[in-house]
């Protein structure tokens, strides 16, 4: 392993344990999901505009119109992402939500043959059922009276949330845009002018108080969850090959879980553990051999 390899995987290493960290936070800032989906993508993008100057780089961001309007579309599913995503944590466990988060690669093999005209084979099929019923025993369906109405709006969120990554995937995938770090500026900044007017009509500005816990932990999750993360998330990839990216990137719901237990003390059967295992193994088993 060169030293850059190692430097990159380092970095891609710490920026998923910095996103799995991320619904801990969230449990103790009294925001809404809107406001602080808004508040994280407009901290996230001002702070790599900081880091793009401190290093002499002026935001000269080139790309065509179309990609500018797609880049702005994504930006606004990755708003709706995580406002769904922060959502789901109120009404269910942290380990369940971030599960039914990572859904995401199942649902994005099931489109891949009407967006980027991929075969599917046995494998990634069985990986996708694999996955769905891993999803099922983490919700609890072996015990149907400990299942809520608060965990099942919680799950679907989650899914949701998904639902919108997938999107942002796909967008990403179509939409080639070689400057990374400007590609994410213009992202992070459009999800947070995109939930400007959700949270204009739906929401009291002034009705929310915040004591300097809360203010703190709201800046750590704009800076350090946002700008840092995805500055060393992009930046690690020059070096990766991206099935090396893909299969690092478990470490996030694996730290996440985790973390919930650890932490918040939530629980976790021996169905949810099974189903845990059975939804990362999957994802992780559909990426390799794929280049």
């Amino acid at each position: 392993m060169d030293k850059n390899h190692g430097k990159s995987l380092a970095m891609l290493i710490g920026s998923m344990l910095i996103f799995g960290s991320i619904g801990i936070f969230r449990r103790y800032i009294p925001l809404s999901s809107g406001m602080l989906a808004c508040t994280r993508g407009l901290l996230g993008g001002i702070f790599l505009l900081a880091v793009a100057a401190v290093k002499g780089k002026s935001f000269k961001f080139k790309s065509s119109r179309r990609q500018f309007i797609t880049l702005c579309i994504t930006g606004a599913a990755i708003g709706v992402n995580w406002m769904l995503l922060f959502e789901s944590y109120n009404y269910t466990s942290i380990a369940v939500s971030t599960l039914c988060y990572y859904m995401q690669p199942a649902m994005v093999i099931l489109l891949s043959p009407i967006f980027f005209k991929e075969k599917l084979t046995v494998k990634k099929l069985v990986c996708v059922f694999i996955s769905v019923l891993g999803i099922a025993l983490v919700s609890g369906i072996t015990d149907v009276s400990s299942i809520g109405l608060s965990d099942m709006k919680g799950m679907l969120f989650g899914l949701g949330a998904a639902v919108c990554y997938s999107a942002v995937v796909i967008l990403n995938k179509k939409n080639n845009v070689e400057d990374m770090y400007g590609k994410t500026i213009v992202q992070l900044l459009s999800a947070a002018i995109v939930l400007f007017p959700y949270i204009f009509l739906t929401e009291k500005i002034d009705g929310t108080s915040l004591d300097a816990t809360s203010v703190i932990l709201i800046i750590i999750m704009g800076i350090l969850h946002t700008g840092v993360g995805y500055a060393l998330y992009f930046g690690s990839m020059n070096s990766l090959k991206s099935q090396t990216v893909a299969i690092m990137s478990y470490i996030d719901p694996v730290f996440a879980i985790i973390l919930s237990a650890a932490v918040l003390k939530e629980r976790m059967t021996v169905f949810s553990v099974l189903g845990a295992v059975m939804v990362i193994g999957a994802a992780i088993v559909s990426e390799i051999d794929n280049e």
